[in-house]
């Protein structure tokens, strides 16, 4: 099958369209033409019947005209008046029966020659027809090729704009300049540009902090082992070199296991969509972090402005957000104090909030990057740079920045946009 472009495509069709039409609206004008003139010599003949019979007039001397002839004669099957349209080899008439003594069955006979209004609609309407068409199907051609380049104009930009693109050239295409129908394609774009961009930079720090990450531990544990055997030491040398060794190798299992995770989560970015109550499933997470909480005498709690809402969703994407805020919020939390989770449905939004009493952050940093830590608490740095990834998957926005309300403590948020399901 040859291939063609959109543009060759859509401009034959629209030629082609567009011929169809002017054919079609020829013949509208010649049948309307052509009804019309027969129906004005109708007219004409009906009124010459009926002045023959109001005034009386013999039928030899009515009408004095070399292309109408006009006699008696019987017909025994009409009840009114009738016209038959007829041709020879070289004339073309129309014949009016009109009923002239209905006691007698007798009928004028009235027969026009209409060479001249054939001549008229086929020699002279056809013909300008035809020869207007011409210079219309041209000026048709022009138009076409210019509202073909005109409508195809910002498929043709978006096409070089991405056909110009790389990792190391990522940008956004302005949709301000672009027709209404191409913002939802527009936004998509740069959504998917701005994920490809994110990753390919976070990509890079990823490969980069884990190999620093295995390679400390792993000089670390060659060192003491090389220093321990240098010459002969206490039985307890031995075990803290190799309690430090399975310690190293634990914290290296950990990170592993971290940068499996990711993996798994971008697997999960192809979930299919399911339709859930969001807020019934949060509310059922909360629930099993409160054993989580409970360790540390945290109170959690949980706030929604609707009982209820309904929409499709890749589960295991909004889940790795949500577990890693909570995760990170109660181990940042001191004890006996509270984290409030807080989801919120406006009418094009859906808004999930995790606010703590923790230490708070450098808003400085870039904590969605691989490998970035807060304080001295234990972790891999990945929690955050995944929970990035899965917000990026779903189209949504991810933000954590400190409390405002001036207590210690930041709000970790997600934010769904364009949700349209009903609430309750």
């Amino acid at each position: 099958m040859k291939l063609e472009s959109i543009y060759k495509q859509f401009y034959n069709k629209l030629i082609i369209a567009t011929s169809i039409f002017v054919i079609f609206l020829s013949f509208i004008f010649y049948f309307y033409t052509k009804s019309t003139i027969y129906e004005n010599i109708h007219k004409d003949m009906l009124y010459d019947a009926k002045q023959i019979i109001n005034k009386k007039l013999k039928v030899n001397e009515s009408i004095q005209n070399k292309n109408v002839s006009i006699k008696l004669v019987e017909n025994f099957k009409l009840k009114t008046f009738s016209f038959i349209n007829y041709e020879d080899t070289k004339n073309s008439f129309i014949k009016l029966l009109y009923p002239y003594d209905k006691k007698n069955n007798l009928f004028l006979e009235i027969t026009r020659n209409i060479n001249y209004e054939v001549e008229l609609l086929y020699s002279i309407i056809f013909r300008n027809l035809f020869i207007l068409a011409i210079p219309g199907f041209l000026l048709m051609l022009v138009f076409s090729l210019f509202l073909s380049r005109s409508l195809l104009k910002p498929i043709i930009n978006i096409n070089k704009k991405l056909s110009n693109m790389d990792e190391n050239s990522l940008s956004k295409i302005d949709k301000k300049d672009l027709p209404i129908e191409f913002h939802a394609l527009t936004d998509s774009i740069n959504s998917l540009t701005n994920r490809i961009e994110t990753n390919v930079k976070f990509k890079k720090e990823l490969f980069i902090g884990a190999a620093h990450e295995l390679k400390t531990p792993l000089a670390v544990m060659k060192l003491k082992n090389e220093v321990t055997l240098r010459k002969k030491r206490e039985i307890s040398d031995y075990e803290d070199t190799l309690k430090l060794t399975i310690k190293s190798i634990n914290d290296m299992n950990i990170m592993i296991s971290s940068i499996l995770d990711i993996g798994r989560a971008e697997g999960a970015q192809f979930e299919k969509t399911s339709y859930i109550d969001i807020i019934e499933y949060t509310k059922n997470k909360v629930n099993d972090y409160r054993l989580l909480s409970a360790q540390k005498s945290i109170i959690l709690t949980f706030f929604s402005n609707v009982t209820t809402y309904k929409l499709n969703i890749q589960v295991t994407l909004y889940h790795q957000i949500l577990q890693n805020f909570v995760q990170n919020a109660i181990k940042f939390t001191d004890e006996n104090k509270s984290i409030e989770i807080r989801v919120r449905k406006t009418q094009n939004e859906f808004i999930l909030s995790v606010i703590d009493e923790g230490v708070g952050i450098q808003e400085e940093v870039d904590l969605f990057a691989p490998f970035k830590r807060i304080g001295n608490k234990s972790g891999v740095g990945l929690g955050l740079f995944l929970a990035k990834n899965a917000a990026d998957a779903l189209r949504a926005d991810i933000s954590i920045k400190n409390r405002d309300d001036n207590k210690s403590g930041c709000i970790a948020k997600l934010v769904l946009y364009n949700t349209s399901e009903d609430t309750i």
